[in-house]
Formats: C-alpha cells, sequence, structure tokens
C-alpha cells in the first residue's frame, strides 16, 4: 500500500519531463499524473458475477509557446524526451489561443491542510463478495422482492500528480469505497426495480451492507402497482433527495464559467441578480476535512476556498479556472479540474443549503401533489432552461405519501422552478453534490 500511495518517483518523472519540454523549446509546461487503484466484485442471486481489478498512472504533459498550446498523454513506461518532443512541435503548428496559459505564479497554493482523504484500509476481494452478498441477501429477505439485479461492493483509491515549470509542486491522494444493490419487486410487466447504495471515503463509515439491502428492499415493494394520475398544469413537486442532488447539478452546469464562455447557459446574464428565492444559499467548498469531493489543491495548483456561490438568492460567483477566468475578465477561484489533457472549471463539495422545516411537514404542507423518487431521461436545456423529464414517485394527498404513480412527466423551466423551490432540513453531505428535500411549485405534469 505505501508504494502505490507514494508520489515522490512520480513527481521527479513530471519534473523531468517540464525540464526536457522547456530545452525542447516551450516557454511554460505542465505536467500531471491523475493515478487511480480499483477493485470491485459483482455479485447476483448468490453467486458472483465479476471480479475486477485495475491501477493506473496516467501522464499528460502540456507545453507553451507563445499563445500557442498543446498537450500530449502516456502510460508509464513512455520515453520522456521523445514525449517532451513531441509536445513542442505540436505546440509550434497549433493555433493561437488566447486565453490558455498556466495559473499565474501568485494564484499558486504554497502550502496547504492534510484534508484526511485517504483511508489505508486494506479490503480484499473477499471483503468485497461478503458485502454485495450480504446486500443482495437482505433486500432479497423484504417479502415482496421477487428478483434481484445484482450488488456489488468496490475499494479504490484516486489522485493527482502535478508540477509546472513555474514552481509548483504537489500530490495528493483520496480513497473511495462503495456498497450498492439493486433489486426487483412485481411480476411480468408489473415489475418494479429499485435500488440503494452507499459511497464513502473511509471503509469504517459505510452504512452496513444489510442496511442498504434493506432500504432497496422496501423501496422497491412501495412501487408496485403504480398508477397514473391526471394532467395539471399547478402542481407542487416535492423532489426526493436522490433526485435533488441531480437538480443541484443542474444550477452547478449553470453557474459553471466555461458555459458563461460559450453562451451556452441560461444564467449567463445574471451575475449578481437573484436567481433563487431570498434567503436560499448555495455553497461550494474544497477544503472540508474528509469531504467527498475535496481536494488541497486543484487541477493548475490552486488552492480554493469556500465560496457562497448563490448567496441568499444572489448569484455571486461562477465556477472559473484560469484560461476561462481570462475568457470572462476575472480571476480563477481555484476550481479547474484535469480531464484529459485539458482544465476546465468544476464545482467540488457542492451543497445547496438546507431549510428550516421537515420533509414530513414540507410534504404535508403541499396538501395534494407530486413526490418524484427518480427522473428518467436528458429533457433539460442548458441554454434556454426548458425542462421536461419522465418521473416516477408517490402521489401525495391530504399532506401523505398515498400510491406510486408512474408513466408520468413533469416540465416547467429552470428559472421559474429555482424561483420557486423551498428546502428541507434534512440534507446528507456525505455526497459531492448535496440537497435535502425540497418543494418547487407551479410545475405542469403530464399524466393520463
Amino acid at each position: 500500500m505505501s508504494s502505490e500511495i507514494d508520489s515522490s518517483t512520480l513527481l521527479s518523472r513530471a519534473s523531468q519531463l517540464i525540464d526536457l519540454a522547456r530545452k525542447a523549446g516551450a516557454d511554460a509546461a505542465d505536467a500531471v499524473v491523475v493515478r487511480s487503484r480499483s477493485q470491485s466484485v459483482s455479485v447476483r442471486l448468490g453467486k458472483v458475477e465479476g471480479t475486477e481489478s485495475s491501477e493506473s498512472d496516467d501522464f499528460s504533459l502540456r507545453v507553451f509557446i507563445g499563445q500557442r498550446v498543446a498537450s500530449v498523454s502516456a502510460n508509464p513506461g513512455f520515453d520522456l524526451q521523445a514525449l517532451a518532443e513531441r509536445a513542442v512541435a505540436m505546440a509550434k503548428v497549433s493555433p493561437e489561443d488566447p486565453f490558455a496559459c498556466l495559473a499565474d505564479e501568485a494564484n499558486l497554493s504554497r502550502s496547504y491542510p492534510d484534508l484526511q482523504l485517504l483511508d489505508t484500509t486494506e479490503v480484499s476481494s473477499e471483503m468485497l463478495r461478503e458485502a454485495g452478498l450480504a446486500a443482495e441477501a437482505a433486500a432479497l429477505a423484504v417479502k415482496g422482492v421477487t428478483n434481484s439485479s445484482g450488488a456489488g461492493a468496490s475499494a479504490g483509491m484516486g489522485g493527482l500528480v502535478l508540477a509546472t515549470s513555474h514552481g509548483f509542486e504537489g500530490s495528493y491522494m483520496a480513497s473511495r469505497f462503495g456498497h450498492s444493490v439493486s433489486v426487483i419487486a412485481g411480476e411480468g410487466t408489473g415489475m418494479e426495480r429499485d435500488y440503494d447504495f452507499d459511497s464513502r471515503l473511509y471503509y469504517a463509515e459505510l452504512d452496513d451492507p444489510s442496511e442498504i439491502g434493506r432500504r432497496a428492499g422496501e423501496r422497491v415493494i412501495k412501487r408496485v402497482n403504480p398508477r397514473q394520475v391526471p394532467t395539471g398544469k399547478d402542481v407542487t413537486v416535492i423532489f426526493d433527495p436522490r433526485v435533488a442532488r441531480g437538480f443541484v447539478g443542474h444550477i452547478a452546469g449553470a453557474i459553471n464559467g466555461a458555459s458563461v464562455a460559450r453562451k451556452s447557459s441560461f444564467l449567463r446574464d445574471r451575475m449578481g441578480q437573484q436567481v433563487l428565492k431570498s434567503g436560499l444559499s448555495i455553497t461550494d467548498d474544497p477544503l472540508i476535512v474528509r469531504g467527498p469531493s475535496s481536494r488541497p489543491f486543484d487541477g493548475e495548483g490552486v488552492s480554493g476556498e469556500r465560496l457562497v456561490m448563490i448567496e441568499d438568492g444572489v448569484l455571486k460567483h461562477w465556477f472559473l479556472s484560469t484560461s476561462t477566468a481570462r475568457e470572462l475578465g476575472l480571476e480563477t477561484n481555484g476550481r479547474g479540474v484535469r480531464g484529459g489533457t485539458a482544465v476546465s472549471p468544476s464545482s467540488t463539495n457542492l451543497a445547496l443549503e438546507p431549510g428550516d422545516i421537515s420533509p414530513e411537514d414540507l410534504i404535508r404542507s403541499v396538501g395534494n401533489g407530486f413526490y418524484v423518487t427518480e427522473l428518467i431521461g436528458h429533457g433539460v436545456n442548458m441554454i434556454t432552461g426548458e425542462y421536461s423529464r419522465g418521473a416516477t414517485g408517490f402521489w401525495i394527498e391530504n399532506g401523505e405519501l398515498t400510491f406510486p404513480v408512474s408513466e408520468v412527466t413533469i416540465a416547467s423551466n429552470l428559472k421559474e422552478m429555482f424561483m420557486r423551490l423551498t428546502p428541507a432540513n434534512d440534507i446528507d453531505r456525505k455526497f459531492g453534490v448535496a440537497a435535502p428535500t425540497f418543494a418547487i411549485e407551479g410545475m405542469t405534469l403530464a399524466g393520463r
């Protein structure tokens, strides 16, 4: 384990790569190694269906010659000099990019906290197998569950090694463990499927696999014999936290600086304006100790800080990397992420901050409405904000969840949905995108 965690050799190779690129004619360069180690076991109906194990250290070199930039990638064992010379040759014939650059030296992280992202617990394939079997067995033991779609368990770690020509060197690793199960209730055309899972940085903090299985079984039997409901044009829809997290992802996409620069966000002209209901805030914090998406520095060597992206309903920040910030005439806020050979902005530990009302009281306050547990399709236009998704869940009648509902569509515009959103107080921050249960008034529901 210690040899897998130690990044000193990779950092040395990255630094050598930069030196060779400079000697070959690059004005500036950075080299990154994206590290990955993983193992997983999948089971179905009491038998192992698959065991997988992988590890990789993927090198990328980015070189700059004036305003020209080129990037190349390679696996371990490559010839450092040949790769550096190839990258420089590519840069010389590349078109100019007025915004491509390294992070300003003044913005580089010189020290950073220990965020406790790595759990070195050794997890064997046998432990993963037993966890998957326990989750499935507990789900199948729930009365009404008729079949299994499979269960699984995984363990792994990943991280980043980064060196730049203007003096940054750093690395970090983060672990990740997971349990999951998916089961079926009902027969024939009346079959319904549901699932449950847990994912944590620390193995000891994972929910017990039997508990995960029980929850999955109880969820699926509630979905049997769903109905359609009549079409309505002024329906209050409550989003279960599982789908609420995805909805907050739409907000993150709309305030991503890259989307703003491309003019592909419906919020591109709304900086400093109210985009959520007063009192609501969205935060992003890369420095949470043991946070699921924490990082001591971003993909360019810049250390971010906690930002209130939307404060009291007012849009305050975009997610920015250096090049995106330059394009918008701004400064990076340490949200650059390496994706292959490119750097683009992204969120870290993103949260729609909770309200004061319990989810039970929120449901009671609705009277009649629709509680969504799963969304289907990709009917979201991030340029216009138009929103239309297939949905399943439960009908709310007299403030109580009643019968299951399927084969309906919910629709509105994200601009209006943001302004009509009321959050409950049940946020779970163990995911990189966190959101409580919330209600949105005035949506269209297309049913029978």
